[in-house]
């Protein structure tokens, strides 16, 4: 089946519409961050950068450290981002862009997100590391795709009488991490965690400036929820997308995260750059 001009949209120049990029651009090897500016907060150890491009939020360097070639691209916030950017990534190494048809061999990408994240757990200090082995997804994304057998709807039951969830929202659901990216990462000096992710930063997680949130209670139902002794750990925006994305594409995915904030205790890092950097060197150490 050849792909229409409507549905795989290329440049003039032969890149992929939003990410800007070619097919060589890419290694196999992907990190990605929310913010722009920490793409170069990743790339400045790799001993060579051999592609640096940007269009939008979507910045993206390539290059090696210790012989492997890794690339790092900006996701911007968000899972409606994320859609954009796992799809384009995967398009850029599983279809033929000069005849617009799926390529007979699959190429499978290591996917890393190296993110930021706010803690529910008054246990959590700041500024550690936490890896989502579980992502609980607020933002409906995973039911726009054909999907069978890859969340968990016990879970997703068992937390949907906890916090009497509104039925006109979409149903959460719940994914895991890829096993061999999970034990690459894996450390005790990082705690395994069950991420939700939140379709918006102030709102969504019952942040109050001016407005108030319409379920002020959701935070704490949150943090109580337990299903056989597996509690909700911390929120962020990214992670369920990520994960829903790359199971359906045949891809492998991990969220590392840096606890900046706690929620539950009202603390925010006053070292956040210093701490990202740690976790940003600990990712390249073990991938490298």
């Amino acid at each position: 089946m050849q792909l229409k001009p409507a549905e795989l949209i290329i440049n003039e120049d032969g890149s992929i519409y939003h990410l800007n990029l070619l097919p060589e651009d890419i290694a196999t090897t992907i990190i990605t961050v929310g913010d722009p500016d920490r793409v170069h907060q990743v790339s400045q150890h790799f001993d060579t950068i051999e592609v640096k491009k940007g269009k939008r939020e979507f910045h993206t360097h390539t290059g090696h450290l210790n012989g492997k070639r890794i690339s790092v691209i900006s996701t911007g916030i968000g899972t409606d981002n994320i859609d954009i950017v796992i799809n384009e990534l995967d398009a850029l190494v599983n279809i033929d862009f000069k005849t617009r048809t799926l390529k007979e061999k699959h190429t499978s990408l290591d996917i890393i997100r190296i993110g930021t994240t706010g803690a529910i757990q008054p246990d959590i200090p700041i500024d550690t590391f936490l890896i989502s082995k579980y992502s609980l997804g607020f933002d409906g994304l995973l039911h726009f795709y054909e999907h069978d057998n890859i969340n968990y709807p016990d879970i997703e039951d068992e937390f949907i009488a906890h916090t009497s969830w509104n039925p006109y929202k979409a149903r959460p659901y719940v994914l895991s991490y890829s096993e061999k990216l999970g034990e690459l990462f894996s450390d005790n000096r990082i705690r395994l965690g069950f991420t939700a992710t939140n379709t918006g930063f102030y709102g969504p997680q019952q942040r109050q400036l001016r407005i108030t949130p319409s379920q002020m209670e959701l935070l704490e139902k949150l943090s109580t929820f337990n299903f056989k002794e597996l509690q909700l750990t911390n929120l962020e925006m990214e992670t369920s997308g990520i994960y829903a994305l790359a199971q359906l594409l045949g891809h492998e995915a991990v969220s590392l995260n840096c606890i900046l904030a706690n929620r539950a205790t009202g603390e925010f890092s006053v070292t956040p750059t210093a701490s990202v950097d740690r976790l940003i060197e600990f990712c390249l150490k073990r991938l490298a």
